[in-house]
């Protein structure tokens, strides 16, 4: 009777685990779904003029600074993946076109392409290492959290690129 007990008390114990760890993708996913909605917002909110703004002449222009994130998007979700990005590494963010239109497409399709990939990770998967750049391990999960900062943090950088068109930066979306 003990063993069973036992048993049934490991069970109930897995698979608690299991419906946590597949809530955290849920969750991924819509913390991706939220930033691609944000991240439209400022793509939105720059008038097709500041597409080309550079704050100093050694930065990125703001199309360059979303074409970036773009890219980053594209590499890190493929290696956590294990997909071959549909775009060559950093071939966004050289694109010859860097209109908001053109800019606007590729930036939403690269969040289509995380959402897509995390959906199509098990929580196993989740867990297994990769190693980024050839350098830094760790497991697929924490690889696309941070991907979620290198996105946060170029977006963020936009806010003054979008102040300094003249134009209204999008209300902090946290929720």
């Amino acid at each position: 009777m003990k063993k069973i007990k036992l048993l049934l008390s490991l069970l109930f114990a897995f698979c608690a685990f299991q419906s946590v760890i597949a809530q955290l993708n849920e969750d991924l996913v819509k913390d991706w779904e939220r930033a691609k909605a944000y991240t439209k917002e400022y793509l939105d909110a720059m008038p097709e003029s500041g597409y080309s703004l550079k704050p100093t002449p050694e930065m990125r222009s703001f199309a360059e600074q979303m074409l970036h994130l773009t890219d980053a998007n594209y590499t890190f979700t493929s290696a956590v993946t294990g997909e071959k990005s549909p775009v060559g590494m950093g071939a966004s963010e050289k694109s010859t076109d860097k209109s908001k239109e053109n800019v606007t497409k590729l930036v939403l399709a690269s969040y289509d392409y995380v959402i897509d990939g995390i959906k199509k990770m098990t929580p196993e998967k989740m867990n297994e290492n990769v190693k980024l750049f050839g350098r830094f391990e760790m497991t697929k999960a924490a690889a696309l959290n941070k991907n979620f900062e290198h996105q946060t943090h170029h977006r963020g950088q936009t806010t003054v690129y979008i102040r300094l068109a003249g134009a209204k930066p999008p209300q902090e979306k946290l929720f």
